[in-house]
Protein backbone atom coordinates (compact mmCIF):
# COMPACT_ATOMS: atom_id res chain seq x y z
CA UNK A 1 0.00 0.00 0.00
CA UNK A 2 1.53 3.33 -1.00
CA UNK A 3 1.58 6.16 1.19
CA UNK A 4 -1.19 8.18 -0.93
CA UNK A 5 -3.30 5.09 -0.93
CA UNK A 6 -2.95 5.02 2.97
CA UNK A 7 -3.36 8.46 3.26
CA UNK A 8 -6.58 8.05 1.76
CA UNK A 9 -8.02 5.56 3.69
CA UNK A 10 -7.70 7.45 6.91
CA UNK A 11 -10.01 9.99 5.90
CA UNK A 12 -12.83 7.13 5.60
CA UNK A 13 -15.10 5.89 7.73
CA UNK A 14 -15.30 1.51 8.18
CA UNK A 15 -18.72 2.48 7.57
CA UNK A 16 -18.37 3.68 3.83
CA UNK A 17 -16.14 1.18 3.38
CA UNK A 18 -18.56 -2.18 4.28
CA UNK A 19 -21.01 -0.23 1.98
CA UNK A 20 -18.66 -0.06 -0.88
CA UNK A 21 -17.42 -3.81 0.02
CA UNK A 22 -21.23 -4.63 -0.06
CA UNK A 23 -21.93 -3.55 -3.69
CA UNK A 24 -19.08 -5.32 -5.13
CA UNK A 25 -20.63 -8.45 -3.14
CA UNK A 26 -18.30 -8.79 -0.27
CA UNK A 27 -21.13 -9.02 3.08
CA UNK A 28 -18.76 -10.82 5.59
CA UNK A 29 -15.75 -7.87 5.77
CA UNK A 30 -16.46 -6.35 9.65
CA UNK A 31 -14.38 -8.40 12.49
CA UNK A 32 -16.66 -9.19 15.36
CA UNK A 33 -16.05 -8.68 18.70
CA UNK A 34 -13.64 -6.63 17.98
CA UNK A 35 -14.04 -2.74 19.31
CA UNK A 36 -11.86 0.23 20.36
CA UNK A 37 -10.28 0.09 23.72
CA UNK A 38 -9.47 4.13 24.01
CA UNK A 39 -12.21 6.75 23.91
CA UNK A 40 -11.78 8.49 20.32
CA UNK A 41 -9.13 5.99 19.82
CA UNK A 42 -7.68 7.62 16.26
CA UNK A 43 -8.38 5.56 12.86
CA UNK A 44 -5.86 3.03 12.33
CA UNK A 45 -5.16 1.60 8.26
CA UNK A 46 -2.33 -1.17 7.15
CA UNK A 47 -1.58 -4.69 6.33
CA UNK A 48 -2.65 -7.37 8.34
CA UNK A 49 -0.11 -9.59 9.85
CA UNK A 50 -1.55 -12.41 11.27
CA UNK A 51 -1.54 -14.64 14.16
CA UNK A 52 -3.65 -17.77 15.04
CA UNK A 53 -4.51 -19.59 17.97
CA UNK A 54 -6.21 -22.73 17.98
CA UNK A 55 -8.21 -24.67 20.86
CA UNK A 56 -5.82 -25.40 23.90
CA UNK A 57 -4.35 -28.81 23.74
CA UNK A 58 -2.53 -29.41 27.14
CA UNK A 59 0.50 -31.03 26.06
CA UNK A 60 1.20 -27.58 23.57
CA UNK A 61 -0.42 -25.90 25.54
CA UNK A 62 2.02 -24.36 28.71
CA UNK A 63 4.07 -22.06 29.77
CA UNK A 64 7.28 -23.80 28.74
CA UNK A 65 5.39 -22.86 24.91
CA UNK A 66 6.20 -19.30 25.68
CA UNK A 67 9.86 -19.46 24.89
CA UNK A 68 8.92 -22.04 21.56
CA UNK A 69 10.11 -20.98 18.31
CA UNK A 70 6.81 -21.09 17.18
CA UNK A 71 5.25 -18.44 19.71
CA UNK A 72 3.75 -15.02 20.09
CA UNK A 73 6.98 -13.49 21.05
CA UNK A 74 8.81 -14.63 18.03
CA UNK A 75 5.62 -13.47 15.94
CA UNK A 76 6.09 -10.22 17.37
CA UNK A 77 9.60 -9.54 16.18
CA UNK A 78 8.86 -10.69 12.68
CA UNK A 79 6.76 -7.81 12.61
CA UNK A 80 7.05 -4.72 10.76
CA UNK A 81 6.40 -0.86 11.10
CA UNK A 82 3.10 -0.27 10.43
CA UNK A 83 1.59 -3.79 10.26
CA UNK A 84 -1.70 -4.16 11.48
CA UNK A 85 -1.44 -7.58 13.91
CA UNK A 86 -4.79 -9.67 13.52
CA UNK A 87 -5.12 -12.30 15.92
CA UNK A 88 -7.54 -14.96 15.54
CA UNK A 89 -8.96 -16.38 18.83
CA UNK A 90 -11.44 -17.92 17.87
CA UNK A 91 -14.10 -15.74 19.77
CA UNK A 92 -12.53 -16.88 23.38
CA UNK A 93 -13.39 -14.65 25.94
CA UNK A 94 -12.05 -16.14 29.03
CA UNK A 95 -7.90 -16.53 28.01
CA UNK A 96 -5.93 -13.22 27.44
CA UNK A 97 -4.17 -13.52 24.16
CA UNK A 98 -1.29 -10.74 25.22
CA UNK A 99 -0.08 -8.91 28.05
CA UNK A 100 1.42 -5.31 29.08
CA UNK A 101 4.79 -6.48 28.13
CA UNK A 102 4.04 -7.82 24.66
CA UNK A 103 2.10 -5.39 23.69
CA UNK A 104 4.93 -3.08 25.24
CA UNK A 105 7.44 -4.44 22.89
CA UNK A 106 4.61 -4.12 20.20
CA UNK A 107 4.40 -0.62 20.93
CA UNK A 108 8.32 -0.27 20.37
CA UNK A 109 8.03 -1.94 17.25
CA UNK A 110 5.72 0.65 15.90
CA UNK A 111 3.48 -2.11 15.51
CA UNK A 112 0.00 0.12 13.73
CA UNK A 113 -2.22 -1.39 16.14
CA UNK A 114 -3.43 -5.20 17.50
CA UNK A 115 -7.21 -6.42 16.48
CA UNK A 116 -8.59 -9.79 18.00
CA UNK A 117 -11.75 -11.36 18.44
CA UNK A 118 -10.33 -12.60 21.66
CA UNK A 119 -9.21 -10.47 24.85
CA UNK A 120 -6.39 -9.06 26.93
CA UNK A 121 -5.15 -9.32 30.38
CA UNK A 122 -2.96 -6.82 32.15
CA UNK A 123 -5.81 -4.23 30.61
CA UNK A 124 -4.50 -0.80 32.26
CA UNK A 125 -0.78 -1.47 31.41
CA UNK A 126 -1.62 -2.60 28.00
CA UNK A 127 -3.57 0.48 27.38
CA UNK A 128 -0.70 2.64 29.30
CA UNK A 129 1.65 1.20 26.24
CA UNK A 130 -0.36 3.37 23.77
CA UNK A 131 -0.92 0.07 21.29
CA UNK A 132 -3.85 0.75 19.55
CA UNK A 133 -6.17 -1.62 20.52
CA UNK A 134 -9.35 -3.36 19.43
CA UNK A 135 -10.56 -6.58 21.51
CA UNK A 136 -13.40 -8.24 23.06
CA UNK A 137 -12.64 -7.27 26.50
CA UNK A 138 -10.33 -8.49 29.21
CA UNK A 139 -9.73 -11.65 31.18
CA UNK A 140 -7.01 -12.48 34.17
CA UNK A 141 -6.22 -15.75 32.97
CA UNK A 142 -3.10 -16.51 30.01
CA UNK A 143 -3.97 -17.52 26.71
CA UNK A 144 -2.89 -21.44 27.85
CA UNK A 145 -5.84 -21.50 29.67
CA UNK A 146 -7.82 -21.73 26.40
CA UNK A 147 -5.67 -21.38 23.42
CA UNK A 148 -2.86 -22.77 21.80
CA UNK A 149 -0.93 -20.43 19.33
CA UNK A 150 0.60 -22.29 16.08
CA UNK A 151 1.42 -19.98 13.42
CA UNK A 152 1.74 -16.14 12.23
CA UNK A 153 1.26 -14.72 8.51
CA UNK A 154 -0.72 -17.40 7.84
CA UNK A 155 -5.09 -17.17 6.72
CA UNK A 156 -6.67 -16.79 9.96
CA UNK A 157 -10.22 -16.16 10.93
CA UNK A 158 -11.28 -13.04 12.88
CA UNK A 159 -14.65 -12.65 14.16
CA UNK A 160 -16.23 -14.50 11.74
CA UNK A 161 -13.67 -12.77 8.96
CA UNK A 162 -11.37 -14.41 6.62
CA UNK A 163 -8.39 -12.76 7.01
CA UNK A 164 -5.02 -12.69 4.42
CA UNK A 165 -1.58 -11.58 5.33
CA UNK A 166 -1.27 -8.30 3.33
CA UNK A 167 -4.97 -7.28 3.36
CA UNK A 168 -5.77 -3.84 4.13
CA UNK A 169 -7.26 -3.61 7.68
CA UNK A 170 -9.28 -0.12 8.66
CA UNK A 171 -10.24 0.54 11.78
CA UNK A 172 -12.33 3.01 13.77
CA UNK A 173 -14.70 3.77 16.06
CA UNK A 174 -17.10 1.18 14.34
CA UNK A 175 -14.91 -1.63 14.63
CA UNK A 176 -12.16 -3.18 11.97
CA UNK A 177 -13.08 -4.01 8.24
CA UNK A 178 -10.60 -6.08 5.94
CA UNK A 179 -10.19 -5.04 2.22
CA UNK A 180 -8.94 -7.40 -0.11
CA UNK A 181 -5.57 -6.68 -1.25
CA UNK A 182 -6.22 -7.24 -4.63
CA UNK A 183 -9.79 -4.71 -4.74
CA UNK A 184 -7.76 -2.29 -2.86
CA UNK A 185 -7.52 0.73 -5.54
CA UNK A 186 -10.80 0.02 -6.58
CA UNK A 187 -12.29 0.31 -3.40
CA UNK A 188 -10.16 3.05 -2.09
CA UNK A 189 -11.29 5.12 -5.19
CA UNK A 190 -14.96 4.32 -4.85
CA UNK A 191 -15.03 5.37 -1.55
CA UNK A 192 -13.94 8.24 -1.34
CA UNK A 193 -16.46 8.99 -3.88
CA UNK A 194 -18.93 8.30 -1.65
CA UNK A 195 -17.56 10.15 0.80
CA UNK A 196 -17.83 13.24 -1.22
CA UNK A 197 -21.52 12.52 -2.17
CA UNK A 198 -22.58 11.81 1.04
CA UNK A 199 -21.07 14.95 2.56
CA UNK A 200 -23.11 17.12 -0.11
CA UNK A 201 -26.05 14.61 0.97
CA UNK A 202 -25.40 16.17 4.82
CA UNK A 203 -24.95 19.61 3.55
CA UNK A 204 -28.54 19.59 1.59
CA UNK A 205 -30.01 18.07 4.60
CA UNK A 206 -28.80 21.03 6.56
CA UNK A 207 -30.57 23.39 3.86
CA UNK A 208 -34.15 21.49 4.85
CA UNK A 209 -34.20 19.38 1.80
CA UNK A 210 -36.61 16.19 2.12
CA UNK A 211 -34.44 12.76 2.22
CA UNK A 212 -37.14 11.06 -0.39
CA UNK A 213 -35.03 11.42 -3.97
CA UNK A 214 -32.39 12.80 -2.14
CA UNK A 215 -31.11 9.81 -0.67
CA UNK A 216 -31.04 7.56 -2.71
CA UNK A 217 -30.48 10.25 -5.38
CA UNK A 218 -32.96 10.38 -7.77
CA UNK A 219 -31.78 12.08 -11.48
CA UNK A 220 -32.84 15.39 -10.74
CA UNK A 221 -30.49 15.33 -7.42
CA UNK A 222 -28.04 13.36 -9.57
CA UNK A 223 -27.90 15.99 -12.09
CA UNK A 224 -27.43 18.69 -9.28
CA UNK A 225 -25.09 16.70 -7.34
CA UNK A 226 -22.90 16.67 -10.92
CA UNK A 227 -23.13 20.22 -11.56
CA UNK A 228 -21.82 20.59 -7.73
CA UNK A 229 -18.97 18.55 -8.06
CA UNK A 230 -18.04 19.86 -11.11
CA UNK A 231 -17.68 23.42 -9.12
CA UNK A 232 -15.34 21.58 -7.08
CA UNK A 233 -12.82 20.32 -9.54
CA UNK A 234 -12.65 23.62 -12.24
Amino acid sequence: MDAATKSALQGISTATLTTVLLKKGLRNVWIRGAFPKQPGQARVVGPAFTLRFVPAREDLATPASWGSPISTRAAIEAMAEGDIAVAGALGVTDAGIFGDILCARMAYRKVGALITDGVMRDMEGVLATGLPLWCAGAAAPASVAGLTFVAWNEPVGCGGVAIFPGDIISADGDGAVVIPQAMLAEVTEQAIEQERHEGWVIEEVKKGVALPGLYPANEETKARYQAWRKTQTD
